[in-house]
């Protein structure tokens, strides 16, 4: 084929000429001359592109590639840098999926695109350590939060990306979120959480309401319903946290203080004295009734 094209090209840059000799001023000599490195140019561009239509640079250049891996540039070690929580098999098995094994051959974007969809990937970077070794550098996302939504648990970081699934019975030391779109508002949750952060150790959880404010739970059972808006949840929880340490309200045997109202604190009384709140589970009511019983702060 290649043959063909360039007879081709050759044939009409010889037609060019003829008709460029009747027509010209220029000498005949002098203009065959350039005429004929015309046609050079436009028979070698023909094979050029004949060339990259049947792919030959692309065949020697991994022929060429096989033949240094088999000198012993190939693939022998896999180092994995910045791993801290997730598991390194998968990293290993994607750098080490590959076509060919030959060093020249391994393709590195493609390594990194395919790291890059795992949870815990916020970054990676893969060069290659001559003759025999890539290097993987992982840069981790940090988990932060709890997601609990339709009966499944999942490890976020702060921006409510899914790392991973969380078993019941093996649950991190962090506060869990609640409810549809909570885990893409734990950056605002974090930001509440620091208009306090006496009270931090004790939040059993947050719950997102209406996907548009929070509920947040306490170990010891009572709940705190925020008003909507992150700079007003900041201003109520900070407040919150005045309020408890000026009169111990957690751990009194109180069950509900709502915020939603500015410049108000409603407070629900446990149905009688010495009543114990229930065990914080994770599921907490999102709006609770109005019951007789509150009092207004």
């Amino acid at each position: 084929m290649a043959r063909r094209g360039a007879a081709a090209a050759n044939a009409r840059a010889k037609q060019v000429t003829g008709r460029a000799l009747a027509i010209s001023p220029l000498p005949a000599a002098e203009l065959k001359n350039w005429l004929y490195r015309l046609a050079a140019l436009i028979v070698a561009l023909a094979i050029v592109a004949t060339a990259f239509a049947l792919h030959l640079p692309q065949f020697v250049g991994a022929q060429l590639g096989e033949l240094a891996g088999k000198a012993g540039f190939s693939v022998k070690r896999v180092e994995i840098q910045g791993i801290h929580h997730m598991d390194r098999l998968p990293v290993y098995s994607v750098a080490l999926d590959q076509n060919s094994t030959a060093m020249p051959l391994v393709d590195l974007g493609q390594i990194r695109d395919k790291l890059m969809q795992y949870g815990w990937v916020a970054d990676a970077r893969v060069s290659r350590r001559l003759p025999d070794t890539l290097l993987v550098d992982i840069v981790e996302r940090q988990p932060s939060a709890i997601w609990q939504y339709q009966g499944k648990l999942s490890l976020i970081d702060k921006d409510g990306v899914v790392l991973q699934a969380v078993d019941p019975q093996a649950m991190p030391d962090l506060p869990i979120v609640i409810g549809p779109g909570a885990n893409l508002h734990a950056t605002s949750l974090a930001g509440v959480m620091e208009a306090a952060s006496r009270l931090k150790p004790l939040v059993a959880g947050a719950s997102w309401v209406g996907d548009r404010r929070w509920d947040i739970r306490f170990n010891s059972g009572e709940t705190l319903a925020l008003p909507e808006g992150d700079q007003a949840a900041k201003d109520a929880y900070a407040k919150f946290d005045r309020m408890d340490q000026a009169a111990r309200l957690l751990g009194q045997g109180f069950v509900h203080f709502d915020m939603r109202l500015p410049g108000k604190t409603v407070v629900r009384v446990s149905q009688e004295p010495g009543h114990q709140i229930g065990d914080p589970a994770v599921t907490a009511p999102a709006t609770p009734p109005a019951p007789a019983g509150t009092d207004a702060i």
